[in-house]
């Protein structure tokens, strides 16, 4: 009786067998007459992981903007502190004029910085009113300088990085606007006032707030360049680098040479003196 039953159960087994395989071969024989192109459509695209691309954040504008190696050319500049040497006495304290120099670039410069970063349309009149306030020719030409060069890396690098959002459009567009105007003054025939000087106080505020850094972080940041600045010229007006250059306090021990003037005591309280030849 239980040879019979497995006798039974062995038969349906091979039955299953034999029907499966008649199965596979009747699907081999369709696959064969199928075409390639039918078969790549009905086959699933293999999901391949995806990446988000990391968006810069507040935080990586304000290392970049706070970086000594930005490209500014403040390196030019002794920001007054050669005519401080030049008309002081010998043991004048270094210490001392920085904190003369912070505390008037604070009161001359630093509202401006703040006042684009609170209204960034205001761009191009807060650069008109600073181009009237600062009387030294010398340190104009700073300002415009540092200022040009901090719009030129705004366009070739930090404005294909800005996230969008509708509070920064318009900043985005104002300066848009202003770099064209500059640009149209550029051409503005001789004797003629430019409409636009681009200095770098109101500049630095309006692309601070766009990159979204808050009015702390962007007066920190604008005054400890300014601090970085002034060491550098102060080791660059040091005994040992003026003797590579005959000793001179305004010459670049390597021939590049310093921005001159000619503008001496007078732009001392400026605080965007240059090194005078």
């Amino acid at each position: 009786m239980n040879n019979e039953a497995d006798c039974s159960q062995s038969q349906a087994i091979e039955n299953e067998i034999a029907d499966l395989e008649q199965r596979l071969r009747a699907a081999k024989a369709r696959l064969r007459h199928t075409p390639s192109e039918a078969v790549a459509a009905s086959t699933p695209p293999s999901k391949l992981p995806h990446h988000d691309t990391l968006q810069p954040t507040a935080t990586h504008f304000l290392f970049l903007l706070s970086d000594s190696a930005l490209p500014l050319g403040s390196f030019a500049f002794s920001s007054g502190l050669e005519s401080y040497l030049a008309h002081s006495r010998p043991n004048s304290s270094f210490p001392a004029f920085l904190t003369y120099s912070l505390s008037s670039y604070a009161s001359t410069t630093l509202p401006f910085v703040l006042a684009a970063h609170r209204n960034p349309e205001k761009l191009a009149e807060l650069d008109d009113t600073l181009d009237a306030s600062i009387i030294c020719t010398v340190g104009r030409r700073a300002s415009v300088a540092q200022g040009r060069a901090l719009l030129s890396i705004w366009e070739r690098s930090f404005s294909g990085a800005v996230p969008g959002s509708p509070e920064r459009s318009e900043a985005i567009r104002q300066l848009k606007e202003f770099a064209l105007l500059l640009r149209n003054a550029a051409s503005t025939a001789s004797g003629e006032l430019p409409a636009a000087s681009a200095h770098l106080g109101p500049l630095f505020g309006a692309i601070a707030f766009i990159v979204g850094l808050e009015r702390q972080e962007t007066a920190y940041v604008f005054m400890l360049s300014h601090v970085k600045a002034l060491l550098s010229a102060a080791v660059r007006a040091s005994p040992g680098e003026r003797g590579g250059a005959g000793g001179h306090p305004g010459r670049d021990p390597e021939g590049v040479g310093y921005e001159g003037g000619g503008c001496g005591a007078e732009c001392s309280g400026d605080g965007l003196v240059g090194w005078e030849t």
